[in-house]
């Protein structure tokens, strides 16, 4: 015993373990940051170390080529010994790890725990967050399936509308002008290498931050900050009620801990990994995407924002929200902490997560998309044509075959992307619908090229049908006014 003893005295006097012990896992924190509250740090940090394990396993079979991604990703879901479960554990770790994360920056915020002095402990949690964002985008794009190809092209053509060096940034993102090999090698370099290298410098300084500025107390009302007392108050609260974090206070992060490894292997169990869904192949227009939960909300707000707001909501948004983020601690750095006391924070986080998750919601059951088997799979009800001329009947079969039911519905089946064309008669007239076939608008695509002038006239009659029983179609107040459009718009297809 006295040789080990010797030994262990030898190491310590040249490591220094004992007070890189005192100084790390037993420095001295507030007793109330033993709390429930305060779980959330440390649980994101074991989502990343579960990410970093299962990803350098994934890593030994995956394969970052263009023709072999997709192929890889199918061998570990059905060939590979529980390549399936070890997918889903790495796909629900990174859900899990944004969740926390966010519940993480949301307890921050409601504590004051931004404020003076741990500004730059906040302003580094911000930047954590996006790194995880980042993470997780470039982790969906390793599934190189239909999701990813057109997620991808779509953040391709928003990077594309940058004024000024749009182009460049397309360049940089893509590694050249089109999705390619060496596009998913570069985000393979993203999600390996530079993503979790910059996750790994940025939580060492976080947790440095921690150490010498201490954790935050649990939030009082009434006790507000001050810059030029805060750190003797602290002093004093380290006095009275410290403890250290190890042993004292780490019992109820390690019982989080365990909920949420818990919940990862039974998420992943359960639910298995996610995708790959369809080869990614250019000339197959996958028309229905879904990103992962965490992006479900810009897709929803980016799908019904108007066109007028694209640029508002594309560019100058995030840089408000974020710039906004990183300027919380120097614009709001002192006064009062307790939530209780600060009405307008609580309100904004509601606003903020119910706004979330409405989106989130729309954006998972959203008819958008067209109903691609509409026009092959769905006949059109009898009632729509039974009983019709032959120039009506010749528009049905033209309403069929150009697969407008892809985007409009009949009789209750039928795409949803643009308005039910069962009563379309009692909305528009004749020269109406003619203008809006031809010419498109809204959401429509122009069919002046793809339609002959007979085909328009035939589908425009057999749209004509389309009213509710006992309830006549709409009439021009101007026979002759609006007999004008009908020829103009006729002239425009022949030529």
């Amino acid at each position: 015993m006295n040789w080990l003893r010797n030994l262990a005295v030898w190491l310590d006097d040249r490591l220094h373990l004992t007070a890189l012990y005192a100084s790390t896992a037993g420095h001295e924190v507030p007793a109330s940051a033993g709390s429930w509250f305060y779980v959330f740090g440390s649980a994101t940090l074991l989502c990343f170390v579960i990410q970093v394990i299962t990803g350098t396993c994934l890593a030994f079979v995956y394969v970052p080529s263009t023709n072999e991604a997709w192929t890889s990703l199918q061998y570990l879901n059905h060939a590979q010994f529980l390549g399936w479960y070890l997918r889903a554990v790495h796909y629900w770790g990174s859900n899990f790890m944004v969740a926390i994360m966010t519940a993480h920056m949301i307890q921050v915020f409601l504590f004051g725990a931004y404020k003076y002095p741990r500004e730059l402990t906040w302003v580094s949690g911000v930047f954590l967050l996006l790194c995880t964002l980042g993470l997780a985008f470039t982790g969906q794009v390793m599934r190189f399936d239909q999701d990813a190809y057109w997620g991808l092209g779509i953040g391709a053509s928003v990077m594309g509308r940058v004024p000024l060096i749009g182009s460049q940034l397309v360049h940089v993102l893509l590694a050249g002008p089109i999705i390619a090999g060496e596009t998913l090698s570069r985000f393979f370099t993203l999600h390996v290498f530079i993503i979790p290298g910059l996750i790994i410098a940025i939580v060492a300084m976080h947790l440095r931050l921690v150490l010498t500025k201490g954790i935050n107390e649990y939030p009082r009302p009434g006790r507000l900050v001050h810059k030029s007392t805060y750190d003797a108050e602290y002093a004093e609260i380290l006095r009275k009620e410290g403890v250290p974090f190890v042993p004292h206070a780490i019992g109820k992060d390690l019982i989080f801990a365990g909920f949420v490894i818990v919940g990862i292997l039974g998420c992943a169990f359960f639910f298995g990994p996610k995708g790959p869904f369809g080869i990614p192949d250019p000339t197959i227009v996958d028309t229905n995407p879904r990103p992962d939960f965490y992006f479900l909300s810009i897709f929803a707000a980016l799908a019904l924002l108007p066109d007028w707001m694209e640029v508002l909501v594309l560019f100058v948004a995030p840089v408000i929200c974020i710039v906004l983020l990183l300027a919380l601690p120097f614009i709001s750095g002192t006064g009062e902490k307790s939530a209780r006391r600060r009405p307008v924070a609580v309100l904004s986080v509601v606003f903020v997560m119910l706004t979330i998750a409405v989106l989130c919601y729309m954006g998972q059951t959203s008819p958008w998309s067209p109903k691609m088997d509409a026009w092959s799979a769905d006949a059109i009800p009898v009632q729509f044509v039974k009983n019709r001329t032959p120039l009506q009947l010749k528009g049905a079969l033209v309403f069929q075959n150009k697969q407008c039911r892809n985007c409009h519905s009949l009789g209750g089946h039928g795409g949803q992307r643009g308005p039910a064309l069962d009563a379309v008669a009692t909305r528009l007239t004749e020269p109406e619908m003619v203008r809006q076939v031809i010419q498109g608008g809204g959401n429509m695509p122009a069919y002046g090229k793809k339609l002959s002038p007979p085909e328009v006239d035939a589908l425009v009659a057999f749209m004509e049908t389309l009213h509710p029983q006992g309830v006549p179609p709409v009439r021009p107040s101007d026979q002759r006014e609006n007999k004008l459009p009908r020829d103009f718009a006729v002239l425009r297809v022949t030529k």
